[in-house]
């Protein structure tokens, strides 16, 4: 709702008590963690009314504000709210300069300005990394990828995904990480990479059920359905469209609102419910939202009701919805996404091909493929319209050419509908050739493709040519039971004329058969395998043709495969010519052991192991299965059989190439920060260890953080159910560490009481961390070696060896190869364990962290000691930035507990707080010093060429050709550094 803040200031001053400002945005803030726009927005309004406040709060207050309205689409409110754009010379506070310039960007993508949005928010990212502020980096990050992702550029989008949860994980912010996370899905999702997406999208549900965010929620839940449907899953697809629908009524976003409708009309439409889907779909157009992406669902509200209309046979209701969704379009011109005017040309070309205007249809199918920036979804839409275009034209010919062409570039493991579209086509093609039994295999796959997609409409057209080519050929039973399947599809979706065409073929059956047969002949053999060879490019597929394909080798009454489970249980694979409860009856007796590997009725045929169990086919039926058969369904088993593996090697992952290892958005584990290229390079080498056993050596400085490595390696194998034991080798003698590591027998030496097992095999089938095990005495040094050789100890007094199971990750601070040269380490020790080789850097290379590591300390310390709200100073950040941290993230660490303990709940950590040896460091250093300092010479440089683009843009009063000139570089390449740096060319613009 909007507030007025003139007409509402004297009930507010009379009614209610005096809130300081502070408190009040306190609570605004709690609202708008939970999305609760129109809670926060009158009291902020009340905060701003307050006079005197200085103008960093009043840029803070305003920002909360504007984010208010935006949570409740009022753009207007939103950016009256907000104010104008910084001006350069405005001295601003780097924190609140961040998020005037965050907000502005968001407010540009909203009007449709991604590009705009972008330069806004380079800025505040260059103003959030100056302030070194976790969650104003994070929150910068996550705006830049949701533009990014806008304009469609997808490799950047991802760029900004990583950064944006290493910063936010650090600052906590749960609502901000689950929308990270639901982004990197969406992202995911459009890879083709689903299992990782849906993996994504549920870490993101957790994380907003943590955070109590039912807007975030919700929408996370209707990204959820549209992975679902993706991967096939429509039961699940259709319940997560409903809850994302319920949550979004629940937390009042109009454009949520609008979205999940939309989503959900779509998913019914897919599925054939359409009267469900006209119904969600009108009331998404009930919705209003001045937002431009709001405005965009209404135009895709129209396309899908055009698909509504189309399936319908209203041509000139589809004509009337695609002319709305292109005037919702429209409106924007430019700003608009092309991908929609891409969706409305193909459905106004299949509008024109249903109206029997086939060279209409061909006109603007080709119109779009000749159009070089048509995504290639659309273009291969437009490609498969004009071969049937071509087909009514009778033109078989050139259509048999253009399919041809098409051929190659349908991917079938992406298991789309333009997959199904082909087959259908292909099948149509062959069948005028005269080719009926590959015309056959062809349209009875394309029903298959369309059954697993859950696309009836489409299914019910291929089941209407599969008709149409039996009654051709004569086989009433098989012409009658595909035509009887499309009309009850076509019934059920009120496609009245596609009723009537599937009707009329009915009664144009022949009363008898008439000798000639369709299918599967003797010499159709070679087409059955072609058709199995095709559908192995999925599972589920292969599985659904496999069982037609036995049924009509067979000629049986049914036919079932199925893996059987180490339980006993069946799981059925794909069945043919009976019900799920029929397949699984069958295949119960054929898993009995009493039951004959083959009867003159029954046929039970292995076809090698699943990853679950045996893989079987069998086959029922009620007359004998002669000799030959047999044989054909044997030969057809085996070619399944190759199918099967086939697809089990290829969703086996790949072995990972060096380098090419993508880090998880989640942290390896709490507070393991990977900002930085060097931590990076760690948490990938962690990473690519997962699943081995090997040895690992951790080298670097003291306080760099090699025990929360060691803990990362053991989490991400498959010890991680067992113990994770630390050992101090610095800890004891010679004698004491024999003992402590491999145990003792009772009476073995002074003092020996009892037996002990020892560190080894206390830490059995777990891993054992030696820390600091370079300062290990020299004498046990060769047992340790024994162990890592031969996984066998020796306890103190024993003759008896023993096997221990236990993985060794070692640690040490100190030169090992020196140690080796000076005859302190044992050299062959030394290399048995250093397998795998992982170094720290120490915090001073790492400096980009420092800001993240703090804020998560100062957190962690606060929960832990009861003082909520503690934060650090910008001057304590920037010594913590000056500082050379000799003791590196330990030393940080302790730091900033220190502070925290000294500091009041609500306080502000300033340098007077700190240690005397922090306190006593000079003012910061110049601009060169601070270079000096950088991690690497690259960012160095980059730092360099930004402030002097910068400068000179300043001086050239953002006149790009004079900049250019100053700096010795053309237009272009000044253009491309300003977009590589970040360096905004909005002066430009003015």
């Amino acid at each position: 709702m909007a507030v007025d803040p003139d007409s509402c200031r004297t009930c507010i001053r009379c009614i209610l008590p005096p809130v300081p400002p502070l408190d009040l945005y306190a609570q605004a803030t709690q609202a708008l963690a939970q999305g609760r726009g129109a809670d926060a927005a009158p009291l902020l309004v009340r905060a701003l009314r307050r006079p005197g406040l200085p103008r960093d709060e009043q840029i803070q207050l305003r920002c909360a504000l504007a984010e208010a309205w935006l949570l409740q689409d009022d753009l207007r409110q939103a950016t009256e709210a907000l104010g104008r754009p910084p001006e350069a010379r405005e001295r601003i506070d780097p924190s609140r300069l961040s998020d005037l310039w965050r907000m502005h960007g968001r407010l540009a993508a909203a009007r449709g300005e991604p590009s705009r949005g972008i330069a806004f928010l380079s800025k505040g990212l260059a103003a959030a990394e100056r302030a070194h502020e976790s969650r104003a980096i994070g929150l910068v990050h996550y705006e830049l990828a949701l533009c990014y992702r806008q304009v469609g550029d997808t490799a950047i989008v991802r760029e900004h995904l990583t950064p944006a949860a290493s910063a936010l994980h650090a600052a906590g912010d749960r609502r901000q990480l689950a929308m990270v996370h639901s982004l990197s899905g969406v992202t995911l999702a459009q890879e083709g990479r689903l299992d990782e997406a849906m993996a994504a999208l549920r870490q993101a549900e957790r994380l907003a059920l943590m955070a109590d965010a039912g807007d975030v929620l919700a929408t996370i839940c209707g990204n959820q359905a549209n992975v679902a449907l993706m991967q096939h899953r429509h039961d699940q697809a259709l319940a997560l469209a409903e809850r994302s629908v319920q949550l979004q009524e629940q937390a009042g976003t109009p454009h949520g609102l609008g979205v999940a409708l939309a989503s959900l009309g779509q998913i019914c439409v897919r599925l054939g419910s359409l009267k469900r889907a006209e119904e969600a779909l009108n009331r998404a157009l009930d919705v209003r939202s001045p937002l431009l992406f709001m405005r965009e669902t209404t135009g895709a509200v129209f396309d899908t009701l055009a698909q509504i209309h189309l399936i319908r046979g209203e041509h000139e209701s589809a004509a009337r919805s695609l002319q709305k969704a292109r005037d919702a379009y429209g409106e924007h011109g430019t700003q608009t996404s092309r991908w929609y005017q891409w969706s409305l040309k193909v459905l106004e070309a299949r509008v024109a091909l249903r109206r029997g205007q086939p060279d209409v249809a061909l006109g603007l199918a080709s119109e779009l493929t000749g159009s070089a920036d048509a995504p290639p979804a659309y273009v291969l839409q437009a490609q498969l319209i004009s071969i049937e275009a071509l087909l009514a034209s009778r033109r078989t010919e050139e259509a048999q050419q253009a399919l041809d062409q098409v051929g190659a570039r349908i991917n079938p493991g992406a298991m789309s509908g333009t997959w199904g579209e082909y087959l259908r086509l292909r099948g149509r093609l062959h069948a005028l050739a005269g080719r009926s039994t590959e015309a056959y295999h062809d349209l009875g796959q394309s029903v298959s493709v369309f059954d697993l997609l859950g696309e009836k409409h489409q299914a019910g057209l291929s089941y209407l040519e599969l008709g149409r080519l039996a009654a051709a050929a004569g086989a009433r039973s098989r012409a009658t039971r595909y035509l009887t399947d499309a009309a009850a599809i076509f019934e059920s979706l009120g496609a009245a004329p596609a009723l009537a065409d599937a009707r009329a073929a009915l009664a144009e059956v022949p009363a008898a058969a008439t000798g000639s047969y369709v299918g599967v002949q003797m010499d159709g053999d070679d087409a059955l395998v072609r058709r199995i060879v095709d559908a192995a490019v999925l599972p589920a597929l292969l599985a659904r043709e496999g069982a037609n394909a036995l049924q009509e080798a067979s000629d049986a009454q049914a036919v079932v495969l199925f893996v059987q489970l180490p339980s006993g249980k069946p799981r059925i694979l794909g069945h043919s010519g009976c019900d799920r409860e029929g397949a699984r009856n069958l295949a119960l007796v054929a898993s009995r052991p009493a039951t004959p590997g083959s009867t003159d009725a029954l046929l039970v045929e292995p076809m090698g192991r699943d990853l679950e169990g045996p893989r079987v086919a069998v086959v029922s039926s009620v007359h004998p299965l002669i000799p030959v058969v047999r044989q054909r369904f044997r030969m057809l088993c085996a070619v399944l059989r190759q199918g099967f593996d086939l697809c089990i090697a290829r969703e086996r992952p790949l072995e990972i190439a060096s380098g090419a290892v993508e880090r998880a958005l989640e942290p390896l584990l709490p507070g393991f920060l990977c900002s930085s290229v060097a931590m990076q390079r760690v948490a990938e080498q962690i990473q690519r260890m997962q699943g081995n056993d090997l040895t690992v050596l951790i080298t670097g400085e003291s306080g760099t953080g090699k025990d929360l490595v060691a803990r990362a390696i053991h989490a991400g194998s498959p010890r991680r159910a067992n113990m994770f034991l630390p050992y101090n080798c610095t800890s004891a003698t010679r004698e004491l560490a024999d003992s402590q590591l491999f145990g003792h027998r009772r009476g073995s030496f002074t003092g020996a009481v009892a037996d002990q097992p020892g560190v080894l095999r206390t830490a059995v089938g777990g891993t054992l961390f030696l820390d600091e095990v370079g300062d290990l005495p020299l004498d046990v040094q060769p047992k340790l070696l024994r162990f890592l050789e031969q996984g066998e100890v020796l306890p103190v007094g024993d003759t008896r060896p023993l096997r221990v199971d236990v993985r060794v990750v070692a640690a040490t601070n100190a030169d090992l190869e020196s140690r080796v040269a000076e005859g302190r380490f044992r050299e062959d020790l030394f290399y048995r364990l250093s397998v795998i080789r992982i170094h720290v850097p120490p915090l001073r290379e790492r400096r980009e962290e420092i800001p993240h590591l703090s804020t998560f300390f100062v957190r962690e310390a606060s929960e832990r000691l009861g003082k909520p709200n503690v934060r650090l100073s910008q001057e304590t950040l920037d010594l913590f930035d000056a500082f050379e941290w000799p003791g590196n993230v330990r030393q940080l660490r302790n730091e900033v507990q220190r502070a925290v303990a000294m500091a009041t709940p609500g306080g502000l950590i300033t340098p007077d707080l700190l240690s005397p040896a922090l306190a006593a460091t000079a003012a910061p250093p110049d601009g060169l010093s601070r270079v000096r300092r950088r991690k690497t010479l690259g960012a160095a440089v980059e730092d360099l060429e930004r402030e002097m683009i910068e400068a000179a843009l300043e001086r050239a009063a953002g006149n790009i050709s004079e900049t250019a000139r100053t700096l010795g570089l053309t237009r272009r390449g000044l253009y491309l550094k300003m977009q590589r740096l970040g360096v905004s060319g909005l002066r430009a613009e003015v």
